[in-house]
């Protein structure tokens, strides 16, 4: 089987072939659902500049909203090889692995207490990095030997976690954020840092934050230590977590 060797200076979207710019997009636009509606999405997308532009579905999501995807074709590309990304480093681990490793290099367990902070009632992420369950059979820290994890749930506020990780003398700090809407995050983040260094507890604590749109950049530049998004497994947050409240030993 002959296979294309693919450009790196000039990568484009993949579809039924390589270098075809084959897209699809999802959005809502606040008009009824029909045909005079699918033209214009038709039209928002080449105006876009992709061509041949495909409506594949449709639907009401009330009597003023319609959700469209679209297919479309593209001819950018990026420049793979001249591409730099920020991106938290750590050695990976898997349970058994980390669990060692706390216990030869700490030597007692590491205690974690984790949050949905400010108005975000969503756990769903939080729960696959904390409990026993994990995520697609990577177990969660919960089933650590050598992890002590307090999982306060949802809607708690920055006063409340600082409050905990005094009461429990907590090595780590993990808060997820799912809502994001106006920003709302990002105030709900800093609100954090700023109450943990108004206890005096933010340079005591390994800060991370989680999320669909949290990237490590983002996180970092909020003054966190780490930020994991979309896609992470609890041994990644695991593995960084053991590697570094030992750095911080040394």
């Amino acid at each position: 089987m002959n296979v294309k060797k693919v450009d790196l200076s000039r990568i484009k979207p993949y579809g039924d072939q390589m270098d075809d710019g084959a897209v699809q997009l999802s959005f809502t636009l606040p008009v009824s659902n029909g045909p005079r509606a699918r033209e214009a999405a038709r039209q928002l997308v080449n105006s876009m500049g992709f061509s041949e532009v495909q409506i594949v579905f449709s639907e009401d999501l009330s009597d003023d909203f319609t959700f469209f995807i679209v297919y479309g074709k593209t001819e950018k590309f990026v420049d793979y090889n001249s591409i730099k990304a920020i991106g938290v480093e750590s050695p990976k681990m898997n349970m058994e692995q980390v669990d060692e490793y706390i216990s030869t290099n700490i030597g007692h367990p590491i205690i974690v207490v984790g949050a949905t902070i400010g108005t975000d009632a969503h756990t769903v992420g939080l729960d696959s990095i904390l409990n026993m369950k994990g995520f697609h059979g990577d177990s969660g820290l919960e089933r650590y030997r050598m992890f002590e994890v307090y999982n306060l749930g949802s809607q708690i506020a920055p006063t409340e976690l600082a409050k905990k990780v005094r009461e429990v003398n907590a090595n780590v700090v993990l808060v997820s954020q799912v809502v994001t809407q106006r920003n709302i995050h990002i105030k709900h983040l800093t609100e954090l840092v700023d109450v943990l260094e108004a206890e005096g507890l933010r340079d005591r604590v390994l800060l991370i934050a989680g999320g669909p749109r949290i990237t490590h950049e983002l996180a970092v530049e909020l003054g966190y230590d780490a930020g994991f998004g979309a896609g992470t497994m609890p041994s990644d947050v695991a593995s960084y977590i053991a590697s570094e409240v030992a750095k911080k030993l040394l």
